[in-house]
């Protein structure tokens, strides 16, 4: 991650949780977690702002890196670790990480697709599948 991009993520961060999750801007209607992820070589704890699709009580993500040949390092921490704390809104809990596949993931794209069409190009110009993650609340909430 670029030092600009490490910055704007960082402005984002604090807007999210000065606000309890309301946002200005670029975010301001747009469906924003704060997803916080153990580094799978640095062990060190990583918070990034992802766009989700609401599944039931599921949070789904998507790791499209922008259209990316590259999958973000959030992705590389949650195949490394298998963890992660969500913040919703005020909300903030252990998340359990499934990996979805097949007509599961494609389902969940095609709908994360409808909803924001700029996922559809990410796809395109990106030379793998990209993978959809579904965050759920943990055990004992």
């Amino acid at each position: 991650m670029t030092t600009d991009s490490r910055s704007y993520n960082e402005k984002v961060i604090d807007e999210f949780r000065g606000n309890n999750g309301a946002m200005s801007g670029t975010y301001a209607d747009a469906p924003l977690l704060l997803l916080t992820t153990v580094g799978a070589r640095s062990g060190q704890e990583r918070t990034t702002p992802v766009l989700y699709l609401a599944d039931g009580e599921r949070f789904v993500i998507f790791a499209s890196n922008g259209g990316d040949a590259r999958h973000p390092a959030w992705y590389h921490n949650l195949v490394a670790n298998g963890r992660a704390v969500v913040e919703v809104g005020a909300e903030r809990f252990d998340a359990e990480v499934s990996f979805t596949e097949g007509a599961e993931r494609d389902a969940l794209y095609a709908r994360q697709v409808e909803v924001n069409a700029a996922f559809g190009d990410f796809q395109r110009r990106a030379s793998r599948t990209i993978p959809v993650v579904a965050l759920s609340r943990g055990i004992g909430r």
